[in-house]
């Protein structure tokens, strides 16, 4: 009989660095004066409980996890991080309620960049980067997740991009903390360079380290109710877009160009999907904007176009303009675009290009199989052989997403929603997007005016999106639990 107990430890150890964290905004509130002490009580209970946890579940034997543990520690990591880490807002003195403070966490956790707060412009510094601290370290949680952990589930496809090289469990381990070293520096240093051009483009330090680690974690959480449209400064738009698209692009290829492969952001085929399909979206909105009579110069057209593509498409949702007022063909578009997301392995979210590429040479060969039914097609991806139980789980995949995505959508339209706010908030909430469609969560809005409900609804959806559902969805079926 198995036990959980290195589970438990393991998110110990997690509510601890949390903990640690939360100092940062704390040393915040002391420089700006801002006389309370929100952060410090917050870390100090979240580092209890999780000591508490550690030595309750220490044991002396070799800490190693099952499948079934791995998969419950998944779904637990970002729950508890999620709930501890609304500890700061639900003892600040802006007085959120609970389910405010989770929404708010739980958006932050898992990068997608639905707020309640309705005057950032004027809320503590401390609370600011906390939002910017929480979406960051939910970036680079996915990612090494997205590497290391969901594909030796086969989680929806993701075992495409499992670590190379054959290995034996003991073997696994350092690799992995290999990996992740590699990745974590790479991520640091994506930050800082970011925060670099921010800085001498026009933003304050402050503005620049906020905005720099939810830019590379493709949140979007800003610090001003305008987004990135307050600063009005075209050199911090471009560097946006440019950070976003490296934040966008599968951090293995990095691991892969540090170990010598210079050539691989030119020949991997996830990449120049989603290249192409900036292009092509780009061109699409920009020939709209031309259509409609957007007043706006042709340049700026090029750059509100490309601006708003990038944001979207990857899940990051900053905005500069209100695209909900450009029409309707735009909600729709956009719409698309909040489905899609960006690479596997990236800080991006959604369907992802990958699986959009195999689904397209799936339909591909079942074509060409319909014209030559005794011909053999070989299904190959980045001159790897794909498997037909690999090409299975992806359209498995992309089914569950939409099926649970008006599921979401239905319980949405139940709790009080308009027809607009429920389909554009649960694509917004499962794909990890942010900004819905309409007045109400629309990208002039935010989520405070729903319903508490809805903001559970939309909770448990961004949860199921991050962790590429099955994670999650795998912890419900009585077998699961069954030693």
């Amino acid at each position: 009989m198995t036990t959980n107990k290195t589970v438990f430890f393991l998110i110990g150890v997690l509510l601890v660095v949390l903990g640690i964290f939360m100092l940062a905004p704390y040393f915040i509130q002391v420089f700006y004066d801002e006389k309370s002490h929100s952060f410090v009580s917050a870390s100090f209970v979240t580092i209890f409980i999780g000591i508490l946890f550690i030595l309750n579940n220490l044991e002396e034997k070799e800490f190693r996890l099952n499948l079934r543990q791995t998969f419950l520690f998944s779904t637990l990591a970002w729950f508890m991080v999620a709930c501890f880490g609304s500890l700061p807002f639900v003892l600040s003195p802006k007085e959120f309620t609970f389910s405010e403070a989770f929404f708010e966490s739980m958006s932050g956790i898992t990068t997608t960049g639905a707020t309640i707060i309705s005057d950032l412009d004027k809320s503590p510094k401390s609370i600011l980067l906390w939002r910017a601290l929480m979406q960051w370290l939910g970036g680079i949680g996915i990612v090494v997740m997205a590497i290391t952990i969901l594909p030796l589930l086969k989680v929806g496809g993701m075992q495409l991009f499992k670590m190379e090289g054959p290995g034996t469990t003991e073997k696994i381990l350092p690799r992995t903390i290999e990996v992740a070293t590699i990745i974590i520096s790479t991520y640091l240093v994506l930050t800082f360079l970011c925060a670099f051009f921010y800085w001498i483009f026009g933003m304050t330090v402050f503005d620049s380290m906020a905005h720099a680690m939810t830019t590379i974690a493709t949140g979007g959480f800003s610090t001003h109710n305008s987004s990135i449209g307050f600063f009005k400064n075209h050199n911090i738009e471009i560097t946006a877009s440019i950070f976003i698209i490296l934040g966008s692009i599968p951090f293995i290829t990095y691991l892969k160009f540090v170990r010598g492969n210079k050539k691989i952001f030119f020949q991997d085929v996830q990449i120049k999907g989603l290249i192409y399909l900036l292009i092509i979206s780009i061109f699409v909105m920009f020939v709209y904007l031309l259509f409609i009579n957007y007043e706006s110069t042709f340049f700026d057209k090029i750059r509100i176009s490309s601006f708003n593509v990038i944001s979207i498409l990857s899940g990051t949702g900053y905005v500069t303009d209100d695209f909900g007022l450009w029409g309707k063909f735009s909600l729709i578009f956009f719409l698309f675009l909040m489905f899609v997301g960006g690479c596997a392995g990236s800080t991006a979210c959604g369907i992802k290009i990958f699986r959009l590429q195999m689904l397209f040479l799936f339909l591909k060969n079942h074509i060409k199989k319909l014209l030559s039914p005794n011909s053999i097609i070989l299904t190959k991806y980045n001159d790897q052989k794909i498997s037909d139980e690999f090409i299975n789980s992806v359209i498995i995949f992309i089914f569950s997403f939409l099926f649970i995505f008006l599921i979401i959508a239905m319980l949405l339209s139940i709790s009080g929603l308009d027809f607009l706010t429920a389909i554009s908030g649960a694509a917004s909430a499962i794909s990890n997007v942010g900004p819905g469609l309409g007045e109400v969560i629309g990208p002039n809005g935010n989520y405070k005016a729903i319903p508490d409900i809805s903001k559970w609804i939309l909770s448990i959806g961004m949860l199921l999106g991050r962790l590429e559902l099955f994670a999650v969805l795998v912890l419900f079926f009585p077998s699961f639990w069954r030693n």
